[in-house]
């Protein structure tokens, strides 16, 4: 594995390089950055273009210009841009916004994508399967600058209107119940007996919290209280369990439910002491706290097969802790909603965050989420379709297999044939499409972001190449370049976890 990893790095540098010296010659050759000051008629046209001559070496023929750049990038610098900054500044905000932007957007369309499209292969040709492939064929093909444009009409300056007021009105209710009851009814499945008790069930809960929520304004003040948020806790650590390891694992039914009861016994002594001075080192402290203290109740139930154990803890206390500090923040929402330089309206339509706010942790946290929200929808939308997909038709093609067949036929459960077999087996390929979806990630969205109103990645690169400026479109070609050259070598990595059979030699 060492002299595979070493071979691949070698000749990932050498492929650097190559690519480096192509993308500078053709940058060289796609404009000339004396342009804007030989069509100027400033009185010291001839000092400028000669001072932006200097500083670009753009005296020197671009082969040998490529290694003057290529010694200042051995000494970590990206060189200077026509402007005369520092390139190691501008890549250093654009690459901090794109990694905010599209980082978690990508995350969660992952996520959402792969969990989807494994649920819609284990109901094929169900209506839930036709409904997820119509979505998905309809996100795919929406133009992205659409999208973005709608969502800040109806999902910004409409829902801030309704913000002012939120009540539901009854047709919606309605509308959205009856939704939520077809779309249980196609998951769960079963005979149409079955089906019609879920769909009328679904309905009726949907239609009681909405009216609920309609009536007590909950938009304007939210939060989820000691009694949702335990049983919000007893579920996710039963529905943990049953996905992990199954509900006849009791040790891990134990551990998560201790778990779960241990989060609910922290709830007010966190609400109201602990998470109140709040700061960035201590939030990450107190997640590395969470992860070691399940592991340690998953290790202490888990004897003699710990490892699923631990792994059921340590998730249902992540998600546990996570809804705590959701009710956190929820309770500065009306704060927040009600600032001076919010003034009602908080779901932002531009930038990346508002200018003078100030505030507490939670404060400037509510409004990171804020600004990100709309373009974080807009970039899920278009890659939840491919995902979705892409998990489909691979676990389909795995559960034909023959391995699942004879699994089935040991008489192992269908969760332990989905989960431990097909689905593990499932994501090598879709494990390759992620692979290469992140140099597209760190490239940037650059329609999202010009939309939104985000200096990332995308903008650098595209301002850049407008005025033929080639330190920003290189800074920014290494950077991507790199990314996607490494998550490459890590997916080689990730197939062998995924499969042994896979060697790497």
């Amino acid at each position: 594995m060492a002299s595979f990893i070493i071979r691949r790095l070698i000749a990932s540098v050498f492929v650097l390089f190559a690519a480096t010296f192509l993308m500078y010659i053709l940058v060289s050759l796609s404009g000339d950055p004396l342009e804007e000051l030989a069509q100027s008629n400033a009185p010291n046209k001839a000092e400028l273009m000669e001072a932006r001559t200097r500083l670009l070496n753009l005296d020197v023929p671009a082969p040998l210009r490529y290694f003057l750049w290529l010694g200042g990038l051995f000494r970590g610098d990206f060189g200077i841009s026509i402007q005369n900054q520092p390139v190691n500044a501008l890549l250093a905000n654009a690459l901090t916004s794109t990694l905010t932007l599209v980082t978690t957007a990508t995350v969660v369309a992952i996520v959402l994508g792969i969990s989807v499209g494994i649920v819609s292969a284990l109901r094929q040709y169900s209506g839930f399967d036709y409904t997820v492939t119509l979505i998905s064929f309809l996100f795919f093909s929406l133009p992205i600058f659409w999208v973005a444009v709608l969502l800040k009409q109806y999902g910004a300056i409409q829902l801030n209107s309704w913000l002012a007021n939120p009540t539901i009105a009854v047709p919606a209710i309605i509308a959205i119940s009856l939704i939520a009851g077809v779309l249980w009814m196609s998951l769960i499945g079963g005979r149409w007996k079955r089906r019609l008790i879920v769909l009328a069930a679904a309905t009726l809960a949907t239609a009681g919290v909405l009216t609920y929520l309609s009536v007590t304004q909950w938009f304007a003040d939210p939060s989820i209280g000691i009694v949702v948020y335990a049983a919000l806790a007893i579920g996710i650590a039963v529905g943990v369990t049953a996905v992990s390891t199954g509900l006849r694992n009791r040790k891990s039914l134990y551990a998560a439910l201790t778990v779960a009861v241990l989060g609910i016994a922290l709830y007010f002594p966190m609400m109201n002491g602990i998470l109140n001075g709040m700061t960035l080192g201590l939030f990450v402290l107190l997640i590395v706290l969470t992860i070691v203290v399940t592991g340690v109740i998953g290790w202490f139930f888990g004897s003699p097969d710990r490892g699923p154990v631990i792994r059921t803890a340590i998730l249902t206390g992540i998600l546990t802790a996570g809804l705590i500090a959701l009710d956190k923040y929820m309770s500065y929402w009306e704060v927040y909603a009600n600032s001076s330089r919010i003034r009602g309206r908080p779901i932002a339509t531009v930038g990346a965050s508002t200018p003078g706010l100030g505030g507490n942790f939670w404060v400037q946290g509510i409004d990171l989420y804020t600004h990100l929200l709309l373009p974080t929808i807009a970039i899920i939308l278009i890659s939840f379709a491919s995902y979705t997909r892409y998990s489909r038709a691979s676990l389909l093609e795995v559960m034909n297999q023959d391995y699942i067949r004879t699994a089935r036929a040991k008489g192992l459960t269908e969760r332990t044939v989905v989960v431990r077999h097909a689905f593990r087996n499932a994501l090598i390929p879709i494990t390759t499409i992620i692979a290469f979806d992140v140099g597209a990630v760190v490239g940037g969205a650059v329609v999202t972001e010009t939309v939104f109103g985000w200096t990332g990645m995308g903008r650098l690169f595209v301002d850049a190449l407008r005025v033929s400026d080639p330190n920003p479109i290189m800074a920014f070609f290494v950077v991507t370049g790199t990314l996607a050259v490494l998550f490459n070598l890590i997916a080689d990595l990730i197939y062998a976890a995924l499969d042994p059979r896979i060697k790497v030699s």
